[in-house]
């Protein structure tokens, strides 16, 4: 799990360096946001992924996941200008409700699919190019 943050907080960075190399201070706003929103969202996943591995030892783990993630991607939207990233942490916001769904519906392994498409969603909106 920490490997996945570190991998994501790398990518952030590197594109945080090539995107003000490239275009100046327009593009070190978004990736200053990309950076904000991978580092939060690794913290967010990685929470979930280890909630619902644990799921059978304490099931209200993935609630309380799901209402920090929530909470992170409020804060994430709020200080963001940026329209497509803006997108992205609404489809992760969808995403992690799709979850929170079927957890409510008694699925105590509910598909992480729709938070992990998001979430990759919002590496290409971070992505130069």
């Amino acid at each position: 799990m920490k490997r996945r943050r570190t991998a994501a907080l790398a990518v952030a960075i590197t594109t945080t360096a090539a995107l003000t190399a490239l275009t100046g201070c327009g593009a070190l706003d978004k990736a200053v946001d990309c950076v904000k929103t991978a580092d939060a969202i690794a913290t967010s996943v990685d929470k979930l992924q280890q909630a619902v591995g644990n799921a059978t030892d304490d099931p209200t783990r993935i609630d309380q996941a799901l209402d920090d993630i929530n909470t992170e991607l409020g804060k994430l939207k709020d200080t963001t200008d940026n329209a497509d990233l803006s997108k992205a942490v609404d489809d992760l916001t969808k995403g992690v409700d799709s979850v929170r769904t079927a957890v409510k519906n008694g699925d105590a392994t509910p598909d992480l699919k729709p938070v992990t498409d998001a979430a990759g969603e919002i590496g290409k909106v971070c992505t130069p190019g």
